[in-house]
């Protein structure tokens, strides 16, 4: 991979397609870096496109929620699951996205301190609900975000990037993944 250690494993980096390269690239231009957790994946292509494509749709694509709505779900969830590399990762996302320092902080260490929507804090408290005690999520969550505007499409995207990021929280606690030092100077 690179000289820096990004994960505790050992774990060569595959020979990479063009448009592969030409993804890094882009992401190199477009944020100063080549997030860790790409090239954590690196190894196998497969995995790596799997991963990019689920979480550009997550992130990225059509949705109600908003990019700092969907970054906000990130934090709690890894803040839930004290994951240092999606911590520093996203809370840099979400200072970036809002323009507030603070908030970020605020993700990381407790957003109920943050001064939320009624319409976030829904959102992000089943958030916490669905990763500490999946098994207790039942109709009346889902009715609680309805009655503060959620779709139920919208009520999906939010289980669909929760469920993400525990997913990316353990590999990445599970390999010691490393954010990039670049994470924690941005937005501040």
């Amino acid at each position: 991979m690179t000289g820096e250690r990004i994960i505790a494993l050992d774990l060569e980096q595959a020979e990479l397609s063009e448009p592969t390269r030409a993804y890094f690239a882009k992401a190199k231009e477009k944020l100063g870096l080549i997030p860790n957790v790409l090239l954590a994946y690196a190894f196998d292509e497969k995995k790596l496109r799997a991963f990019t494509d689920m979480y550009n749709d997550l992130m990225l694509g059509e949705s109600g929620l908003s990019k700092l709505e969907r970054e906000m779900i990130a934090v709690v969830v890894s803040s839930v699951n004290h994951c240092y590399y999606c911590l520093t990762a996203h809370g840099a996302a979400v200072r970036q996205l809002s323009g507030d320092p603070a908030l970020g902080e605020m993700m990381v260490m407790n957003y109920r301190a943050a001064d939320l929507t009624p319409k976030q804090k829904a959102m992000l408290d089943f958030a916490v609900k669905l990763t500490e005690t999946p098994a207790r999520v039942e109709e009346a969550d889902r009715e609680t975000l309805r009655a503060v505007g959620f779709s139920d499409r919208d009520i999906w995207d939010i289980a669909s990037t929760i469920a993400f990021f525990n997913m990316s929280n353990r590999v990445a606690a599970a390999t010691d993944m490393r954010p990039n030092p670049e994470y924690h100077a941005m937005g501040r």
